[in-house]
């Protein structure tokens, strides 16, 4: 994602009331069709496509400053907004077991793997879960090509996920209560403190911009977990939409330990619209679009003048974003964002492997002709 803020550009006013009542219309058809509450959470998707877009927070982007500037500012408003949300977050979920849930998953190979993996290809095409639904919204020709391999990919990464689990993981670990919240919040001081100590010189501060964009984002999450009952997150929703078609086109997925599962099989036969990750993506890609659609005043982009192997590696690296997220129980939405501010110890294995493999996937974007010269 770029860096600059909304700015509708003159004459475009015209436009906004039509794009707001668009997205009335959207909440309310929802609402009908499937309830109050899926229109909600359609409402919150919305919000975190025009806050990720028109405030570019983002994930994939940030890390790659980090890495080939030293500007930690990006990072410093992830780790605010989870901050945010932990905090919050720790005493809903100790209060209200039945109803709450946290993104816990346990720590073992094919997670460390997958995050790792998933690294690699969010650099190659500029987006992580939320960062390609957010592009792809706004037009870019690139996480377009993306988007539907990375649906399929994580489809494919489900099928395959109890071989891959089966290779050996810890027990599920979470760190709870006073006593776990004081932990998250002072392992995220700790990364704070590392990356203001290796920033640039004069980048160390986070602009009124992103600050304002993690307010809004820890609101939007936990709008999310209170709604949903569990907390924000993309992959699943991706793979689903596939694992819809195939069985609508005669695919019998009852051999799949995965998608066979008594919650996942129920899903697969029910209304879309009835899935919470799925409001929450569609409404994503529609904020984006909205915020696009009002800076621009439309959607047009020019078709980057890239060359065949860049557009192979798009298509190879988003089947890879999605496989290895499943693989890695998450994105940087569902394992590393809600998993460390709900208390699950794989949010922080996640990052450190997400993160390893970002750095090499900024020094491979050259030489798959995805930017200047290798």
């Amino acid at each position: 994602m770029a860096t600059a803020a909304i700015d509708a550009p003159a004459g475009a006013g015209a436009k906004r009331g039509t794009l707001i009542l668009l997205a009335l219309v959207a909440v309310g058809a929802v609402s009908l069709l499937a309830g109050a509450r899926f229109g909600l959470l359609l409402a919150i998707g919305l919000g975190f496509g025009i806050v990720l877009e028109g405030l570019r927070f983002g994930f994939a982007g940030p890390w790659r400053a980090m890495l080939l500037r030293r500007d930690p500012a990006g990072i410093l408003a992830q780790l605010l907004a989870i901050a945010l949300v932990a905090v919050v977050a720790f005493p809903l979920l100790s209060s209200h077991a039945g109803e709450l849930t946290g993104a816990q998953a346990p720590i073992g190979f094919a997670m460390v793997g997958g995050a790792f993996v998933f690294g690699i290809a969010m650099q190659i095409v500029l987006g992580c879960g939320s960062g390609t639904l957010v592009n792809a919204g706004s037009g870019n020709p690139v996480s377009l090509v993306a988007l539907p391999f990375f649906c399929i990919g994580s489809f494919f990464g489900a099928l395959n996920l109890v071989w891959w689990t089966d290779l050996g993981s810890l027990p599920i670990i979470v760190l709870q209560g006073t006593g776990g919240l004081a932990v998250t919040l002072g392992l995220l001081a700790l990364v704070a403190v590392v990356v203001l100590v290796i920033a640039a010189p004069g980048t160390r501060r986070i602009p009124t911009r992103l600050i304002v964009a993690a307010v809004l984002m820890a609101a939007l999450a936990l709008g999310n977990l209170v709604v949903a009952g569990q907390p924000w997150g993309v992959v699943y929703g991706l793979g689903l939409w596939v694992a819809k078609a195939a069985t609508s086109m005669g695919a019998d997925l009852s051999g799949s330990a995965f998608w066979a599962a008594p919650g996942n099989a129920a899903r697969i036969g029910q209304s879309v619209l009835t899935d919470v990750t799925s409001l929450t993506n569609f409404g994503i890609i529609g904020g984006a679009f909205l915020v696009a659609a009002w800076r621009r005043g439309g959607l047009s982009q020019p078709l980057p003048s890239l060359p065949a192997r860049a557009w192979i590696a798009t298509i190879i690296a988003g089947f890879l974003l999605g496989y290895s997220s499943r693989l890695a129980f998450g994105c940087n939405v569902g394992a590393f964002f809600s998993g460390i501010s709900t208390g699950s110890l794989h949010g922080w294995a996640w990052f450190a492997a997400g993160f390893a493999g970002s750095a090499l996937g900024v020094r491979l974007r050259p030489h798959l002709g995805l930017e200047g010269r290798a």
